[in-house]
């Protein structure tokens, strides 16, 4: 037991979980504020990583986060226009974009299926020589995840931001109050996919290559860590919740590495990850089952005594 959980799985897992939160962070601005099943992030989360990796071997690590920030965002926007102006269904659209940007991503890797930065510096190489610590990954994942979801919280507490969270609840009555929905759920859409496209930013850094399918399945694990943050969590303020979403990656990439160390194959591990979805999203539902189940055992005992 003691080889299962050792303290490099823990850590592995709690860097790992902090670079994909930023997509779990993503899904909890489009799926649980928008209502919207935004299926562009896996082709953003690549986008970001082809972008960030293309600008990090060209010697600007910092500047490449801030490039796949932009580069998400632009994805981003294309899909709110084929939504808001086009009449798009937003899982079309969402599929449509994912699509196209494979070409893009492809194209700006050079037309090659992947990128090698083990020669190049990055934000984890600045890292080290600041931080003598072997630590340094996950303070530096940790510090860049943490100002991530400050400024989150303090948007989605604009006037601005509640627009968007009233869209999701209500878009009839945000048009009544004379605020138009099309513009606050581009507005959303680009700031959750300039998310996911630094999420791959930072994959790219930590990993030191980038890959054309890196981004596979990547809003079935996002969605993953969404649903477990938020059962574990519950609601609550802004801060809790967004909290909440960070942990259940964490926690989601620890249930992926023990899965490894129980010498699941790897050939199996989307099948792993499938199961753990399955559970992170009936959760919820088996467990108001149980309630009601112990409720309904309860009110029989009295009747019988």
């Amino acid at each position: 037991m003691s080889s299962i959980f050792t303290v490099s799985i823990l850590q592995s897992a709690l860097e790992l979980g902090c670079i994909y939160s930023l997509v779990a962070l993503a899904l909890f601005v489009s799926y649980s504020l928008l209502n919207i099943a935004d299926l562009t992030t896996d082709g953003c989360f690549t986008l970001g990583c082809s972008v960030g990796a293309v600008v990090t071997l060209a010697g600007h690590p910092v500047l490449a986060l801030f490039a796949a920030l932009g580069a998400g965002a632009l994805a981003g926007s294309v899909t709110a226009f084929l939504q808001t102006k086009m009449g798009v269904e937003s899982i079309l659209a969402g599929i449509i974009v994912n699509t196209g940007l494979y070409t893009v991503n492809i194209a700006v890797m050079g037309f090659s299926s992947n990128v090698s930065l083990f020669r190049s510096e990055s934000i984890f190489t600045y890292a080290k020589e600041l931080i003598p610590s072997e630590w340094y990954k996950l303070i530096a994942a940790g510090v860049l995840v943490a100002a991530a979801g400050i400024l989150l919280a303090l948007f989605l507490n604009t006037r601005l931001g509640l627009s968007i969270r009233a869209t999701g609840d209500n878009a009839d009555m945000v048009r009544a109050s004379s605020i138009n929905p099309g513009f606050t759920v581009t507005v959303g859409l680009c700031v959750a996919n300039a998310l996911t496209g630094l999420s791959g930013a930072v994959l790219a850094q930590y990993q030191k290559s980038c890959d054309i399918n890196l981004g596979t399945g990547m809003v079935t694990i996002a969605l993953a860590s969404l649903i477990i943050g938020e059962t574990l969590t519950g609601s609550g303020s802004m801060p809790r919740r967004i909290a909440g979403v960070v942990f259940g990656s964490c926690l989601y990439r620890f249930l992926v590495a023990v899965a490894l160390r129980l010498n699941v194959p790897a050939e199996c591990l989307k099948l792993v990850s499938a199961v753990i979805v399955a559970v992170a999203i009936a959760f919820p539902y088996l467990k108001k089952k149980a309630a009601f189940a112990r409720q309904k055992m309860s009110v029989r005992s009295r009747q019988e005594g």
